[in-house]
């Protein structure tokens, strides 16, 4: 093996650092709004604070997410601080009582100031909730996960065509303007959205063991494989309206590598050997697609393409993040070397310009020509440290493996 024993130790004590002596260390001093409760809606890149920004659901579920995730690894009483600190936000301020679900955002004093209904919100927090109950066994957790995914079901789910719609109002109407964020379509389905119901439907699945979660985890599975994944099967289309139609050819390369990795989770935890096997195939004919095109001399990942062209060159956290662990699990599927080296290659990216080692935590985006856009936040409604810490620690564990299997 190009790497022996010794160096997959260091770069795992060295990923593992990057939690607990930045980002971790980052959220702990800078997020908690000790006098509002839950957590600062914007933080800037130099570290001023806008305590009258909005509080997102997004970012308040991928906190509470990844904080109950590394209490689970680690047992200690900070990392379990923030996330009942999130929890109880979240239950109390975002959940919409009378009509069910979670609100999109609440103003700085936790009044309801934007109260669109989107299956992407519901899902981080179900997928977050889920995560909560796991770590922590607060059994109210594991009813409010449970009561958005009957919320999704009966309320975002399109029974003629399948899959679930973009947005919807306060009432659960159809909403006039679909789009998640202002970067993307006005469609009525996106790969975006259905990833992430995804990722928390086996969240769910994993601590309940319901037969009709596992159920919709199933046909989100078969959703994926046959119609997101591009027939050519190296990318996932990003758009469609109603009846699957696709509505774009843009290849988010973040997404797709992504999607390689969260698609065999969601697979392994139904525990069906064929689908398994399917899926393992398409998961790596993404990753290497992945490797093929979108990685740069830097050892970066660019951001999009359209017909093997670059679109956008820049190089976000959370691409880069994810590249890093899916570009690991094509390794774990094909053994192939390469994709290792790559991963690492990554990660060393990230270690040379995307931590900021000034103010902490990690730039939002490199620009091509290799700085840091200093406009961006360190923390918004989607500036989060799910992406980074997830890849923390998931190559914590996949590394453990790597090393001990010599």
């Amino acid at each position: 093996m190009i790497f022996d024993k010794e160096q997959i130790n260091e770069l795992r004590a060295e990923i593992e650092r990057e939690w607990l002596e930045n980002i971790a260390p980052f959220w702990f001093r800078h997020a908690p709004d000790e006098e509002r409760g839950g957590f600062r809606g914007f933080v800037s890149s130099d570290l001023r604070y806008d305590e009258r920004a909005e509080k997102g659901i997004i970012l308040n579920s991928r906190i509470l997410w990844t904080f109950a995730r590394a209490f689970e690894i680690y047992g200690d009483r900070d990392h379990r601080r923030m996330a009942d600190r999130a929890f109880h936000y979240i239950d109390e301020k975002f959940f919409d009582n009378e009509n069910g679900g979670v609100f999109w955002a609440v103003d700085h004093l936790g009044a309801p100031s934007d109260t669109k209904k989107r299956p992407y919100s519901q899902a981080f927090a179900l997928y977050a909730l889920s995560q909560y109950f796991a770590a922590s066994g607060e059994n109210k957790s594991f009813e409010r996960a449970f009561e958005l995914f009957e919320t999704l079901e009966t309320h975002c789910r399109d029974t003629r065509f399948d899959g679930y719609l973009e947005t919807f109002e306060r009432n659960w109407t159809l909403a006039e303007d679909l789009r998640l964020s202002e970067v993307d379509a006005d469609e009525k389905k996106s790969m975006n959205t259905h990833l992430h119901v995804l990722e928390a439907y086996a969240s769910l699945f994993r601590v309940s063991g319901d037969e009709t979660v596992r159920a919709r985890l199933r046909a989100l599975i078969g959703i994926f494989l046959e119609k997101i994944i591009h027939p050519s099967g190296d990318f996932l289309q990003m758009f469609f309206d109603e009846d699957w139609t696709p509505k774009s050819r843009v290849a988010s390369l973040g997404h797709d590598i992504e999607a390689s990795w969260l698609l065999c989770e969601a697979a392994e935890v139904l525990g069906d050997a064929p689908l398994l096997k399917r899926v393992r195939k398409a998961a790596l004919k993404m990753a290497l697609a992945v490797r093929a095109k979108g990685l740069a001399a830097d050892g970066s990942l660019l951001y999009e393409m359209e017909n093997d062209s670059v679109l956008d060159a820049k190089r976000d956290w959370w691409v880069q993040a994810e590249a890093v662990v899916g570009l690991t699990n094509a390794f774990e599927l094909s053994g192939d070397e390469d994709l290792l080296a790559a991963a690492f290659d990554v990660w060393d990216f990230i270690k040379a310009k995307v931590i900021d080692r000034r103010f902490g935590e990690w730039f939002w985006t490199i620009d091509d020509k290799g700085f840091p856009a200093s406009d961006k936040p360190k923390i918004s409604g989607w500036k989060c440290p799910y992406h980074n810490g997830r890849m923390c620690f998931e190559m914590r564990e996949r590394l453990k493996k790597l090393s001990e299997r010599g």
